[in-house]
């Protein structure tokens, strides 16, 4: 079965208002991509540009008291603020440099990119170069930034698995020619994250891979059966590691241990409380006075929603939800023109960040156990913010060539 027919099967739509005819029509030069924004899609890039710049003010609002407080930032309160006002710039221009690339380099550039990123995730591990934090080895010091590479691998995975799918398309109804090879990659990409540890990491990427693989084509049956593996590797994962074990333990009853393995947890639902319906106003949570870790990191939202109450929450919420739904309407869009590689890249970058925020969001609420996790476009981070980026200006790229196709371009 095509690929277009099968993305059909799984999510149904009006076909597209384009002739056989207009589509094959072929034109001699194709505008460059300096666009007008109307040949782009506007909901999500003003839902990207809304999650980037409430990330900015509530960084800055969540990091002041820890910025004061400590020697380490020489007791500047902007400190966190410039830093990601200067990721957030670096980020755009990334952005911006690969919007120009078309999606045919991209594939072409994938599987580069990919063992790249696996080199990196190799370096990081060794002695002396990784730096650890916290008990962790997943940055390179690069001078005065570090380098998270478990972020640009998002981005790579999301680029080797649709084009890798795009390649095996006739395999993939294969266990051993199709699905097999992928699985051994990425496990060996999982097994990398895990000696860092950064299982949350390990969990995005595999859910890109494998979402990937599943909407190319993959036998129903063999995912199924992953699914069920998957399932018991995870149970196996937390029960063999105490600090998971404890972990799963604090989330279920994070009171019983307020001050220990549920701490964070504890405080996070604090934060939720004391702001409800809309908020203690902007600047004035409690929990980000050093009761809260990680207030601008992981646990950003428990910040907006003692600041912004209910109401602040609510609209995170429906600014990712129509970044997803735009990322996965594109991706149909670039299937139903049988752009599948386009198509597939989209699809996985919307897995990635519906999935990432559901679980940040989760944590934050106390519906999933706690998890290092960042809030894409939103929590403070270099490497997370510049993969974002990145990220968006390859979904622009795909809907600003999908636009063009439909005009008559080629």
């Amino acid at each position: 079965m095509k690929l277009g027919a099968l993305f059909s099967a799984w999510f149904p739509s009006r076909p597209a208002p384009v002739g056989g005819g207009e589509t094959a029509r072929v034109v001699s030069r194709l505008a460059r991509p300096g666009a007008p924004a109307r040949e782009l899609d506007l909901l999500l890039i003003w839902s990207a540009v809304g999650l980037l710049l409430l990330g900015l003010v509530m960084v800055y609002s969540a990091s002041i008291a820890i910025a004061e407080g400590s020697r380490f930032t020489n007791n500047q309160s902007h400190y966190f603020l410039l830093r990601h006002a200067i990721f957030l710039a670096i980020g755009i221009g990334c952005g911006l440099a690969a919007f120009q690339l078309p999606m045919a380099k991209w594939q072409r550039l994938a599987p580069a990119l990919f063992v790249g990123g696996v080199v990196l995730l190799i370096v990081v591990l060794i002695p002396g170069i990784g730096r650890e934090v916290n008990g962790a080895q997943r940055w390179l010091s690069l001078g005065p930034v570090n380098l998270q590479p478990s972020e640009l691998m998002k981005v790579f995975v999301a680029l080797y698995a649709a084009d890798y799918t795009v390649r095996k398309l006739d395999a993939m109804g294969s266990f051993t020619r199709g699905f097999l090879p992928m699985m051994t990659v990425i496990l060996f990409v999982g097994f990398l994250l895990l000696r860092e540890p950064d299982f949350g990491a390990f969990v995005v990427i595999t859910t890109i891979a494998f979402g990937v693989l599943f909407l190319g084509g993959v036998n129903v049956r063999v995912f199924a059966l992953l699914a069920v593996v998957a399932v018991i590797g995870f149970i196996i994962l937390i029960w063999t590691s105490p600090y998971r074990r404890e972990r799963i333990f604090g989330f279920m009853d994070p009171w019983q241990d307020a001050f220990g393995k549920g701490y964070q947890l504890s405080h996070a639902l604090i934060a939720f409380g004391r702001g409800e319906w809309f908020g203690v106003g902007l600047g004035g949570s409690v929990e980000k006075l050093f009761y809260l870790p990680e207030a601008h990191t992981d646990f950003l939202l428990a910040v907006i929603a003692e600041e912004l109450g209910f109401a602040g929450v609510v609209m995170v919420v429906a600014l990712f939800a129509i970044l997803v739904q735009r990322t996965f309407a594109i991706g149909r869009e670039a299937i139903k023109l049988e752009r599948y590689f386009s198509g597939l890249v989209a699809l996985g970058m919307g897995l990635w960040m519906g999935v990432q925020s559901f679980i940040n969001m989760g944590v934050n609420m106390g519906l999933l156990p706690t998890k290092g996790l960042t809030l894409p476009m939103m929590s403070f981070g270099g490497s997370g913010i510049v993969a974002n980026c990145v990220a968006l200006a390859i979904l622009l790229r795909i809907d600003w060539e999908v636009r063009q196709l439909k005009r008559g371009g080629a």
